[in-house]
């Protein structure tokens, strides 16, 4: 069971690592043309960019650290899970919330995914 739930966990950081170039590489560039047929100013375009695309590094950043223990933990390794907890507990709660939000707008499942499979991965009785 323990082996079921670090594949689970490394298809979740990979989810993790997949959405955040989506994030930066897709979603920016479409972003970026709604906003450039406004009249929003071309500063607050490149700020707003700027936090955008820090949400894609801190994405992929959570991706590799949920992959590096979960490969750790398929080599026998002995690993910390509250990293995992922590990231995928982050990631459901906010797509949650933003679901609520959008009312439902199914794009946030990207975020609840990876989260409760993350979780779920996370659920163990010892670290090893």
């Amino acid at each position: 069971m323990e082996r079921t739930r670090s594949i689970v966990g490394l298809i979740a950081g990979a989810l993790m690592i997949v959405s955040a170039a989506a994030h930066c590489l897709l979603g920016w560039k479409e972003l970026k043309g709604a906003l450039g047929s406004t009249q929003v100013p071309a500063e607050l375009i490149q700020t707003l960019g700027l936090g955008w695309n820090f949400g894609g590094v801190a994405m992929l950043a959570f991706g590799c650290i949920v992959v590096t223990l979960f490969a750790q933990r398929l080599r026998g390794k002995t690993v910390l899970l509250m990293p995992a907890n922590v990231i995928g507990a982050t990631y459901a709660i906010f797509g949650a919330g933003a679901l609520l939000v959008t009312r439902f707008d199914p794009f946030f499942l990207v975020f609840v995914v990876p989260g409760v499979m993350l979780l779920i991965a996370s659920v163990s009785r010892r670290a090893a």
